[in-house]
């Protein structure tokens, strides 16, 4: 396959999540069964996830584009640096610690919302409840 077919090939209006994480894990030099291990998951969830199946959780999915040196963003959606760009990138120690800290930070904002969420998901589930006892 040449450059401009691969190129097609993982375009985001092409390819799907398993697609990319396939072509990604390949692209690592990993097999099924050493990526299943590493994320601590069954070889047929991973299979699952590759043929596109079923979905890994966010922990699963922030977890596999570290282990397969891809972004986040290319991983879900196919749009942004792909595993193909992040090896040419130069970081400053200084540019990687303000990174994990804007990281730190998102995943404190995300934490919270994710408590506010579950909050308000109870009160609603606790008014459905009332609501219907009083009928």
């Amino acid at each position: 396959m040449s450059n401009i077919d691969r190129d097609e090939w993982f375009a985001p209006d092409v390819t799907t999540f398993g697609d990319r994480l396939t072509g990604a894990r390949e692209h690592a030099g990993m097999s099924q069964e050493e990526l299943s291990r590493r994320l601590g998951v069954k070889l047929e969830t991973l299979k699952s996830w590759e043929d596109d199946l079923s979905e890994p959780r966010a922990n699963k999915l922030s977890m596999m584009a570290g282990l397969l040196n891809v972004s986040l963003p290319w991983l879900l959606t196919g749009v942004g640096e792909s595993y193909r760009f992040l090896g040419d990138l130069n970081f400053t120690t200084a540019e990687l610690i303000q990174f994990k800290d804007e990281l730190r930070d998102l995943k404190s904002q995300l934490s919270d919302s994710v408590e506010r969420l579950s909050r308000l998901e109870a009160t609603l589930e606790k008014a459905f409840i009332t609501d219907i006892e009083d009928e």
